[in-house]
């Protein structure tokens, strides 16, 4: 019988025992079982990999506690833009979009540029005239205001500095979602979504719209999603390298993923983790950084983790 399973992240970085108050701790629990539970269920009624990557990761957008959709942070202008992707690895189709704003949903609409463009990926306001044609729900500002990004803002604002999501070290936490699953007929599909870094600038896109960088899905070999700095992730192509490693060196999912994530991005001082799911229900978790928001279930096991355990 074909093994169907969805792991989900909101973030690595660091992530300590004791720094977290026990009620802020069951929140996070609280709203990664939520989108776990109810991307599996999806998983349960039959339908595609691609529909469960999609709901896990809206109901984490829709949450003010990770940096994507609702709880993006600022930027250097005090807007929000939000990057997203998703892939099907049945047959390689995927979408992305980067420098939205207004969007309550942007993986949504990464999955309308997937199926109903001939493009991969569409930015700033191409990408938002291709939402009002599609009838993408939008928010306005005071949906995306948050008093904790908004101060967390305010320590960097007016200077050159970025920070990568709350935390009490900053430069590093990584505040980005996703989600990977394998349903019922064997195919894989992959989903992330982010709002970037507060205080960034110059339209900066990181790792997680990039397809095989932040985000990749191949029947073959994977579906991946990655959290972490960026830059490093950008530099080492992380998604595409899992694969690579699999197809071309025969290697199991859990060795790709722990190659890529404690050796390569290691040896370049990249810090963060991903998640990574098999055609055959095989899941890999594998973090560099003290802690990663973090689930997985299947038919047999439900675990939603935060620290390094």
């Amino acid at each position: 019988m074909q093994k169907y399973a969805i792991a989900i992240h909101g973030g690595a970085g660091t992530l300590l025992r004791g720094q977290m108050t026990s009620e802020k701790e069951k929140k996070y629990i609280n709203a990664l079982r939520e989108s776990l539970r109810k991307g599996f269920q999806v998983l349960e009624e039959g339908k595609s990999a691609v529909d469960a990557v999609e709901l896990a990761v809206k109901i984490l957008e829709d949450s003010p506690l990770f940096n994507a959709g609702k709880g993006s942070v600022f930027t250097a202008t005090g807007d929000h833009e939000m990057d997203a992707a998703i892939m099907d690895g049945s047959n390689l189709e995927a979408g992305a979009v980067s420098l939205i704003s207004g969007i309550k949903n942007p993986v949504s609409l990464a999955r309308k540029v997937m199926e109903d463009s001939p493009h991969v990926f569409l930015a700033g306001s191409g990408a938002m005239k291709f939402a009002k044609e599609k009838n993408l729900e939008r928010k306005d500002d005071t949906y995306f205001f948050d008093q904790f990004r908004y101060d967390q803002w305010q320590e960097v604002k007016g200077t050159t500095n970025v920070q990568l999501d709350h935390t009490t070290s900053k430069n590093s936490k990584f505040g980005t979602v996703g989600a990977v699953a394998c349903d019922k007929n064997g195919n894989i599909a992959a989903a992330t979504s982010t709002g970037g870094m507060t205080n960034k600038n110059y339209g900066r896109i990181g790792d997680s719209p990039l397809i095989g960088i932040g985000n990749y899905a191949n029947n073959k070999t994977c579906a991946v999603s990655c959290t972490g700095n960026g830059e490093f992730f950008i530099r080492s192509v992380t998604a595409y390298d899992v694969s690579c490693l699999m197809e071309y060196k025969n290697l199991s999912l859990a060795e790709a993923s722990n190659e890529v994530v404690m050796k390569k991005l290691v040896a370049i001082k990249g810090e963060g983790g991903l998640i990574a799911i098999d055609a055959q229900g095989n899941i890999s978790m594998p973090f560099n950084s003290d802690g990663m928001y973090r689930g997985f279930k299947n038919s047999e096991e439900e675990n939603i983790s935060i620290y390094e355990d």
